[in-house]
């Protein structure tokens, strides 16, 4: 079977071409190669006992299975723009003819052997569009890795804030028991004494019995803060202590176009057009050539054969596919505009915010705490020395928690504030290549 083994020889050169044909215009080294190896898998083991905000957010980067599943997704993305860099396969035909039949054609006396190679060729561009949108995909799949780091970062923030003002919370919460309690022994001894009334006893033990209820509630809300950070950082058991420390924010403009949600809607547009391109690409015509050689048994003579086919597009030219993603260009370009317009008001209102925060802790951070604590000093001063009623006492008491309370409140806006500000200034890799 010469002539075979000759057509087979003559298909190996066009496939070895072929290969080197696809070699010579495949991407560079970023996409040649063995696949990369799997990412590392999501940290375990306990926390820390002793936990700041910047040691949380490297906890919860580590651990998150979101951000695993939004890495595998770019190594996905990576896969695809590689297959889409290949070249069609070439088809090895054989066939076999004029035998088992009647008259001449019994037998193998009138066999026909034709092996020939065919080739689809791409004239019409689709490698090239499916590059293009494999690029833009990889793109895509590398923002939503960073926007998945940075919806996480902030969340930390957030529930690392309310830990922290329930801590705080706590914190007052007992003083405030611990301060009833003292008047409770010192309403009492003054009642014993015979210079308060029985009823000065009683509106003090209410005081305590309130600062008391008001201690369990912090304590629950505490351990809740405690326990719902933990859980963001995937581990069952809360930290015992969380130190507190802020992380430098973005302090100048923080420009919109420039944010993650915006860049990924810009990709996202960018694919949708990619898409358009593919689907006026798929209507236009890839014909496929072939050679082959055919050999005549009952002459013994062989004769080279050459082949061309294409379809026809007289019904189906892909019209409405490319109907489709025209639209979805427009869809994908009215999505980018509202991107746009969301971070641009997130932005101004987390300034805002954080102004307003700014303002309030300048206030009571300065001379109002201070002059609510130096009144409850004067006031218990005044009451013990029989100047000044219980009344008096408790109001300066309250007046006092309430600053303080305001003070924790303030802070934890600001802090959010920060968040919201730091989740838009994210930027990660701000230049992924394809």
């Amino acid at each position: 079977m010469n002539p075979i083994v000759a057509a087979a020889t003559v298909a190996a050169l066009m496939a070895a071409g072929s290969s080197a044909s696809a070699a010579a215009q495949a991407p560079g080294p970023a996409l040649a190669g063995p696949l990369p190896p799997a990412g590392p898998t999501v940290r375990a083991g306990p926390l820390p006992a002793r936990l700041a905000l910047a040691q949380a957010m490297e906890e919860a980067d580590a651990r998150s299975p979101r951000v695993l599943a939004a890495a595998a997704e770019v190594e996905a993305a990576r896969g695809r723009q590689r297959q889409a860099s290949y070249r069609f396969n070439p088809t090895l035909n054989i066939d076999i003819e004029n035998f088992a039949g009647t008259g001449p054609y019994s037998g193998f006396a009138g066999l026909e052997t034709t092996v020939s190679i065919n080739q689809r060729l791409d004239l019409g561009g689709r490698r090239r569009a499916r590059m293009t949108l494999a690029d833009a995909e990889f793109v895509a799949a590398q923002y939503r890795l960073e926007i998945a780091r940075a919806d996480l970062a902030f969340e930390v923030r957030g529930r690392f804030a309310a830990a922290v003002a329930a801590r705080d919370d706590l914190a007052l919460a007992r003083e405030n028991e611990a301060r009833a309690r003292e008047l409770v022994r010192v309403a009492q001894a003054m009642v014993d004494t015979g210079n308060e009334p029985p009823l000065r006893a009683f509106r003090a033990n209410a005081a305590l019995v309130q600062a008391s209820a008001e201690l369990r509630s912090a304590e629950g809300g505490e351990a809740t803060a405690r326990r719902s950070l933990a859980a963001l950082l995937g581990v069952a058991t809360p930290p015992a202590e969380l130190i507190d420390g802020e992380i430098a924010t973005q302090s100048t403009e923080v420009d919109a176009l420039a944010t993650l949600d915006v860049r990924l809607a810009e990709t996202e547009q960018l694919i949708a057009e990619a898409r358009l391109r593919g689907q006026r690409v798929e209507a236009r015509v890839d014909p496929s050539v072939g050679v082959g050689v055919r050999q005549l048994r009952e002459t013994g003579d062989r004769a080279l054969i050459a082949n061309l086919s294409m379809p026809l597009p007289i019904f189906d030219r892909n019209q409405g596919n490319v109907a489709a993603a025209r639209s979805d260009v427009a869809a994908a370009a009215a999505r980018r505009e509202n991107a746009v317009v969301t971070a641009a008001a997130a932005i101004a209102n987390a300034r805002a915010d954080l102004d307003s925060a700014e303002a309030r802790l300048a206030a009571l951070e300065g001379a109002g705490i201070e002059q609510a604590r130096e009144g409850v000093r004067l006031a218990e001063l005044s009451y013990r020395a029989g100047k000044s009623s219980l009344v008096e006492y408790i109001d300066a008491q309250q007046a006092y928690a309430a600053m303080r309370t305001e003070l924790i409140a303030a802070r934890r806006a600001r802090a959010e504030a920060q968040a919201t500000l730091a989740r838009q200034a994210a930027e990660g890799d701000a230049d992924h290549q394809p």
